[in-house]
């Protein structure tokens, strides 16, 4: 009797690594540029220079979450709910708890040395996931895991009209109505209507399927992307100024993963990434950093607050320059840290 033939190994997908990639370098040039505020008030130089920063890396957590829609709700991927709790679930899980309970013993050591209280007190606030900052993340990936087996049936089934459908209505009530409710004549609806919009966490799960619905599209055309991408700079970045300056104070609304403006950058920076074509080079730098992005998120903080107490920060010199400098230190620590743990196979495995 024949025997079936060993299924082809499934390939890289190059766009997602690129976007990822990219996702990546926006999340550490973020965490970069906060400081770079301090550097001068509302509309200086400075203060334009480090808004430009934000205004250009503030769409990274779209990206990863459409990087993991193209992914996770793959037709072609096989999913099972024994796999999801099996494995998917742990895995996050356990790699957020492990990395939360490491930031909480690293501010530990600089105020008074690790104690009993301090690692009781430490216990509590990691069972209530009060952890560090950065890790909300992982907090919405447990959420966008529990709801794979409603949002694959969307993707392995539905016709793409209702897919479509589904996508417009997120993003009226996940997107734009979250965007517009401070403004007149939205800040004069009361009741019901006010809870028509999404919060952050549930509209995070829409990017993950239209991650997917891009990723499917057949339309190869890149100006369009172009413009939207623009769009949602220049919107992020003259908004932002304008709030600010009215406030007298940094007000960052505008540049929220789940508002307008970072959404048409995401949408169009994912567009670009799925179109462009690199070099053999590049597509095995792009691999790599997309292979270790996991760990990078999850360690790049260390050595950000570690350089911050040396004084070594984005306020050490023109932001223009320390902005993207301190980006490429912070990357290239945190890649070196994933290129030893990953030797490790129980390390590899389960915590990054």
């Amino acid at each position: 009797m024949a025997t079936a033939a060993a299924a082809p190994p499934r390939t890289r997908n190059q766009a997602v690594d690129l976007v990822k990639t990219v996702a990546i370098c926006a999340v550490i040039v973020t965490h970069v540029t906060a400081p770079a505020f301090g550097m001068g008030d509302v509309g200086s130089a400075p203060w334009l220079t480090a808004l430009f920063w934000a205004s250009i890396s503030h769409a990274s957590v779209p990206l990863f979450l459409m990087a993991s829609g193209a992914l996770l709700l793959d037709p072609g991927r096989e999913l099972t709910l024994r796999k999801l709790y099996t494995k998917n679930f742990p895995r996050l899980l356990i790699a957020l708890l492990f990395w939360a309970v490491c930031y909480k013993v690293f501010i530990m050591v600089p105020f008074g040395g690790v104690t009993v209280p301090g690692l009781i007190q430490a216990g509590k606030e990691l069972v209530l996931f009060r952890h560090e900052e950065h890790l909300y993340y992982l907090h919405i990936m447990l959420l966008v895991y529990a709801f794979l087996p409603l949002t694959r049936l969307v993707s392995c089934h539905a016709p793409r009209h209702v897919a479509a459908y589904i996508l417009g209505l997120w993003a009226l009530l996940g997107i734009v109505y979250p965007t517009v409710k401070d403004f007149w004549p939205f800040t004069l609806l009361v009741g019901i209507p006010l809870q028509w919009r999404m919060n952050m966490t549930y509209a995070s799960i829409g990017y993950t399927l239209l991650g997917w619905y891009l990723s499917s599209g057949k339309d190869r055309r890149r100006w369009p992307w172009v413009c939207c991408a623009a769009a949602g700079i220049a919107a992020g970045f003259i908004g932002s100024w304008a709030a600010s300056a009215a406030a007298g104070a940094l007000r960052l609304g505008f540049l929220e993963g789940m508002g307008v403006p970072m959404c048409l950058l995401a949408v169009g920076a994912y567009q670009l990434c799925g179109r462009a074509r690199l070099p053999a080079w590049a597509a095995r730098l792009t691999e790599w950093i997309s292979r270790g992005s996991f760990c990078v998120f999850l360690v790049h903080i260390f050595f950000l607050k570690t350089f911050a107490h040396l004084g070594l920060t984005a306020q050490v010199g023109p932001a223009i320059v320390t902005v993207p400098m301190m980006t490429v230190l912070l990357l290239a620590c945190s890649m070196a840290v994933y290129a030893l743990l990953r030797r490790i196979p129980v390390v590899n495995r389960w915590l990054i």
